[in-house]
């Protein structure tokens, strides 16, 4: 006999919602513990990079030395992993190039002489917690969502702070494996994009940390790859977006939600309508998205200033930040969208976004093709 037939519909609702609350306790719970070892990761390979460091740049130990280290801890406990000789002298980079933030100074000739490991004593290494005041909250939860691999591969390809830290929360909030972040280092995303594309983000928005998450949201070139010809007129590549949202959402990030296209405003008895309109969790703003086939023209930022003054005054919540517009052309010239920008009082940015026919060979036979789309919705 079937034990649900048993039950009524409202029990077995309750049993779906207790699921639910269970399913969810386990996922976070989860999440809790994999992010707590990859911290404790971090701070045990920081501190033998400490240690390595401070013993190892005087010429305290022999010019082998970390070779023989690695060797002898392999006997010690067989099957070790992660402590070849490359791994222990990355733990030293790591240390060595984050010394400064965490320990608010470069690392200096007395680290030498007043290590944290006393050689002479059993308690060989301190396990301390990361700690500064020159990352935000935010950066350093981050940075503690990152792997070790990442961090160094970060590392190795980066110059500034600032361009550091764009790499380790895109690999924090994207999930990035090391292959994706070594592509993206290869392909200098920090310079295309964490410049961010033209916005006026700085003159408009107000509060630092939500202007901050904004420009790096938005980028400044998108790949629509289902847009299959460019031939055709901007309501029918709306259409094309439509019926690929999730792919779109995809391109933008995971943290966007559709609210519609042709979104209906009413203003004094007038309607207007907003090619599409989202809602992103992240920066708990209404974003507005106009599709332009052409060039950048000075006229668009009139009319995307108008429909982000619509939606703060009639759509959005008490709640929410104000609303971001996004003007998405096929090109632009950065003086005339530079001076477009001047007067305009509410936050929008325009990009541009390439579609199937512009992507190289490599990247056309990589995507899915528009059957293996239709699936996806």
């Amino acid at each position: 006999m079937n034990t649900f037939k048993n039950n009524s519909d409202t029990t077995l609702s309750q049993y779906a919602t207790a699921v639910k609350e269970i399913k969810n306790a386990i996922i976070d719970s989860r999440y809790r513990v994999a992010r707590q070892a990859n911290k404790e990761v971090l701070q045990l390979n920081y501190e033998i990079g400490r240690f390595i460091s401070v013993n190892s740049r005087l010429a305290k130990w022999g010019s082998n030395a970390i070779t023989v280290i690695s060797k002898m801890l392999q006997q010690e406990l067989p099957g070790l992993k992660g402590y070849s000789e490359a791994s222990i002298k990355m733990m030293r980079i790591f240390y060595e190039e984050w010394c400064h933030i965490f320990e608010n100074r470069q690392l200096a000739i007395d680290d030498f002489d007043n290590s944290i490991i006393n050689s002479e004593s059993s308690n060989n290494i301190r396990i301390e917690q990361f700690d500064t005041d020159k990352l935000s909250q935010s950066d350093l939860f981050h940075f503690l969502n990152v792997g070790f691999t990442n961090h160094y591969v970060i590392i190795t390809k980066t110059a500034t702070l600032e361009e550091r830290l764009f790499y380790i929360r895109r690999c924090a909030t994207e999930f990035w494996k090391v292959e994706t972040t070594k592509y993206y280092l290869k392909e200098d995303l920090y310079h295309k994009e964490g410049s961010i594309q033209q916005t006026n983000f700085e003159k408009t928005l107000e509060e630092s940390d939500f202007r901050q998450r904004a420009l790096q949201t938005f980028k400044e070139e998108y790949q629509l790859d289902f847009i299959k010809t460019e031939e055709i007129s901007e309501r029918v590549i709306e259409q094309q977006v439509v019926q690929n949202i999730k792919n779109f959402i995809m391109a933008f990030g995971p943290e966007f939600t559709f609210m519609g296209n042709q979104y209906r405003l009413e203003v004094s008895g007038q309607e207007f309508f907003i090619d599409l309109l989202f809602y992103s969790r992240r920066l708990k703003s209404l974003v507005a998205f106009e599709l332009k086939r052409g060039e950048f023209k000075p006229e668009y930022t009139g009319k995307m200033n108008f429909y982000l003054a619509a939606l703060d005054k009639y759509i959005k919540l008490p709640d929410e930040n104000p609303s971001i517009g996004i003007i998405l052309c096929k090109s632009k010239n950065e003086e005339i969208v530079e001076l477009s920008f001047s007067d305009t009082s509410k936050p929008m940015g325009v990009a541009t976004y390439r579609t199937s026919q512009e992507l190289p060979e490599y990247f056309r036979k990589a995507l899915p093709n528009i059957e293996e789309l239709k699936k996806l919705l």
